[in-house]
């Protein structure tokens, strides 16, 4: 087995402007300007986690197999938060750290969802051997299946933590709640 990779993505935070000098209006903008994802049933959100993970594979031949000897990863996790555009009063603006803060928060833990399932990949697929392939044509298929799994694994885990979070009482309903009403 080869040593696991410890995948460390590059971090990007991009934002997006909202406006708004209460909780209620920087919420309601959050709304009318937040990040659009689901593609035929698109949905607005308040924050989205995306990713761009590359590979630099060395696969080479073994016998009359082909085995992938290893793998650099190059993972850019973008985190597309809000911000507000102007100078917030002094109680609104500690409203919207804490909501801000909580909300990049929730979204790194995506991010470490991302760089878990990198890791799997890595861990899953460098040393592995696909015989009967001198040409390493047949690897490349012959690993889809591996990559699949972890892929589906993180978006599970992604859906299952958004479900908690996001309920009554979750940690994101809560922030959510806490801006609005004045943290009350």
């Amino acid at each position: 087995m080869p040593a696991l990779a410890q995948v460390k993505a590059k971090e990007v935070v991009k934002t997006y402007a909202i406006s708004g000098t209460t909780g209620p209006e920087l919420y309601d903008s959050i709304g009318e300007n937040g990040p659009r994802i689901g593609g035929m049933a698109v949905t607005g959100t308040i924050a989205h986690t995306n990713f761009d993970l590359r590979w630099r594979r060395n696969y080479q031949p073994e016998g009359n197999g082909c085995r992938l000897v290893s793998a650099v990863p190059f993972l850019t996790i973008t985190y597309t938060v809000p911000k507000p555009r102007g100078l917030l009063p002094a109680e609104t603006k500690r409203l919207w750290d804490t909501f801000s803060d909580g909300i990049l928060a929730h979204e790194k833990v995506h991010g470490a969802q991302i760089e878990d399932m990198a890791n799997t990949i890595y861990a899953e697929t460098v040393g592995f051997f696909q015989p009967d392939d001198p040409g390493c044509k047949k690897i490349r298929d012959a690993i889809q299946p591996l990559l699949a799994a972890a892929s589906n694994k993180q978006r599970a885990e992604a859906r299952e933590f958004d479900r908690i979070e996001m309920s009554n009482g979750g940690n994101v309903h809560r922030l959510i709640l806490d801006l609005v009403n004045g943290g009350r």
